[in-house]
């Protein structure tokens, strides 16, 4: 058991998708510093891919589905959505076991009361890094709509080498790139258009805990996309809808940009 054990919701949050960016981002930084936690953080890695590796394909038995939704109405109150969390997992999928059912009640009850964090100020900085390149005329170093330039110019500045598709053909003409500074240490920030707006995609390596799974969110009017690949962390910013953002990171990926 973790020396902290308020992080606990939060650590399993983290695996079930649950947790909003700011979350996410703030117990990974946790469990980066805290050896207990990690440990715990690896523990239960381990034993979710044995339950995936080994699971059982046997129909749950009639009623169960109702059953478990009596009881949660009866304890919590609410009436949860079959479609939501972990919930899904059981009731529209296969009875695994009556021990793993057993973590599923547990599993409920913890996001039901899952403590919030504080917001993490990496997403802060990243708004105020895409004002501040508008603002002060600063948006981009290499002013170019060469991907073939672009790139080669990080070359030396930062040590990794940030993807920098053409996106044209898709709505997104490339701006250009410049360096930035985020959580003490340069990022590569590649600039793309859309209509009249200017989308910053800040690219650095992802930490060591980083899951794959990406956030969206709306900030102080602003639209951020985070996702992770390639050992690579993603971070788009702009004043733009967040349709538009979506699209331009669906697009991105499928044209071999993280």
């Amino acid at each position: 058991m973790t020396a902290h054990p308020d992080k606990l919701p939060l650590i399993h949050g983290l695996f079930d998708g649950e947790l909003d960016a700011a979350n996410a981002l703030a117990i990974e930084a946790h469990l980066r510093e805290c050896d207990d936690c990690r440990s715990e953080f690896e523990r239960i890695q381990a034993v979710r891919d044995l339950l995936d590796a080994d699971r059982p394909s046997e129909p749950a038995p009639e009623g169960l589905r109702d059953r478990i939704l009596a009881a949660l109405e009866a304890e919590a109150g609410v009436r949860p959505s079959p479609s939501s969390g972990i919930a899904a997992h059981v009731l529209n999928g296969r009875w695994a076991s009556g021990a793993l059912a057993g973590a599923l009640a547990a599993g409920l009850a913890l996001t039901l009361g899952l403590p919030q964090l504080t917001r993490t100020d990496t997403a802060d900085q990243l708004v105020q890094s895409h004002v501040r390149s508008l603002l002060a005329s600063h948006l981009v170093d290499i002013p170019t709509s060469d991907r073939h330039v672009v790139k080669p110019w990080f070359n030396g500045k930062i040590d990794f080498a940030p993807p920098v598709p053409d996106l044209r053909d898709a709505g997104f003409p490339l701006i250009g790139g410049r360096l930035d500074y985020v959580d003490d240490r340069p990022v590569a920030a590649i600039v793309y258009g859309r209509r009249r707006h200017y989308i910053n995609l800040f690219v650095r390596p992802a930490a060591g805990l980083s899951l794959s799974r990406g956030f969206a969110e709306r900030r102080d009017g602003y639209s951020l996309a985070r996702w992770t690949a390639g050992g690579l962390e993603f971070w788009a910013v702009s004043d733009a809808g967040a349709d538009d953002l979506e699209a331009f990171r669906q697009a991105y990926i499928a044209r071999g940009g993280g």
